[in-house]
């Protein structure tokens, strides 16, 4: 079958590169009457791009050759990390809830920085319990923990299930939700246009990107040392660790776990699909995109890196940003990755009928199933 698949690619593509070199359409066109535009320019850029560490194993062995190449090559695209400093928290908040205390937290991730985060944990807990670093997207903090103050705003956040760190908590788990670098109290230069929320994207992608790292590579490692923490506590089953987001958040929850073998299940909502279907085909926060990615490999490619760890992958069939089709064809090639790994039961996906939103279809099942209960 790969085999198969690698053949017909390789026949097509250059089959493509001939037909956009056709006279009409390229060499006997006369710029000054139909002048070539970037989206032409990008379109065959990309209609004739093989990538070069793209997942093609038909074994274990194989596979672990395929990892040990491309896991350097996120990790190298993903940028410099801040230097690591000693762990750090200030407890700040402490609010009762019916079923679960949420505090908010103040972590050092780095010596100028520290990371607001909400921390849910379920009352009446007998034993250690699995923990969930939650992580929104760009409507920032204030929805996912549902602290909206209109009755749109506590719309907004039950029509999308945005609360799901609320949701997992009443639920029995720890969670641990993030207030992502650059939103709300971390923002800095605010985002042109934007007036929903505190945000400052561009700002730290443009200082992110001249400094050798990226916004991912920072929110990440955000998260990992948010698990340094919830690895101190008495609660927490440091074996059972989690990631969740959604949109952007659901980027960083696809980036963490490369990074970070201590996450052992992730639900990516909002966020998988194809780089070329979505990202490079229309407009995105510039903060989702990694310099070089469609070179060496597509959206499949880097989750295939979690394997054998569960993935569960959530998309609403109408989300018009993460195209479903391509959402699809994803996931069946990480089937395929999970197979050749012996472990089908890990990757599963929830495509639900609905747009840009969470969904608890699977997400209890799914972590009851590899976690217990």
């Amino acid at each position: 079958m790969h085999n198969f698949t690698a053949l017909t690619r390789n026949l097509i593509v250059p089959l493509l590169s001939c037909l956009f070199l056709t006279p009409t359409n390229a060499a006997d066109r006369d710029p000054a009457e139909k002048p070539f535009t970037v989206t032409e320019s990008y379109q065959r850029l990309a209609d004739t791009m093989e990538p070069l560490q793209a997942w093609q194993a038909t074994n274990k062995a194989e596979h672990e050759a395929w990892r040990k190449q491309f896991h350097p090559t996120v990790t190298r695209i993903l940028g410099k990390m801040p230097e690591p400093v000693p762990l750090e928290v200030k407890w700040a908040e402490k609010k009762e809830f019916d079923t679960f205390t949420r505090h908010k937290v103040f972590i050092r991730t780095e010596a100028a920085y520290w990371a607001p985060v909400y921390y849910f944990v379920p009352h009446n807990l007998k034993k250690k319990v699995p923990a969930i670093v939650c992580m929104h997207g760009h409507s920032g903090i204030v929805p996912y923990i549902d602290e909206g103050k209109t009755k749109a705003d506590k719309e907004k956040t039950r029509q999308s299930e945005l609360d799901y760190a609320v949701y997992f908590a009443k639920h029995g788990y720890i969670t641990a939700a993030i207030v992502m670098r650059g939103w709300n109290e971390t923002a800095g230069d605010q985002d042109r246009g934007v007036s929903h929320t505190k945000r400052s994207c561009l700002q730290m992608t443009m200082n992110a990107l001249l400094i050798g790292s990226t916004p991912q590579g920072q929110r990440s490692w955000d998260a990992m040392r948010v698990i340094d923490f919830l690895q101190t506590q008495d609660q927490v089953d440091p074996n059972r660790i989690a990631a969740a987001g959604l949109s952007g958040g659901g980027a960083t929850a696809m980036y963490l776990p490369i990074l970070d073998e201590r996450v052992k299940l992730t639900m990516i909502a909002g966020a998988f699909s194809t780089y070329r279907a979505s990202y490079y085909s229309m407009p995105h926060c510039l903060c989702q995109c990694m310099p070089e990615m469609m070179r060496f490999g597509e959206m499949s490619d880097v989750v295939a890196l979690h394997a054998p760890r569960p993935v569960l992958l959530i998309n609403g069939i109408e989300d018009k940003i993460f195209p479903i089709a391509a959402a699809r064809e994803g996931y069946a090639k990480l089937q395929q990755v999970y197979q050749v790994l012996d472990v089908e039961e890990n990757i599963d996906a929830d495509f639900f009928q609905g747009g840009h939103r969470w969904s608890n279809n699977k997400s209890l099942d799914f972590l009851k199933q590899h976690f217990g209960e």
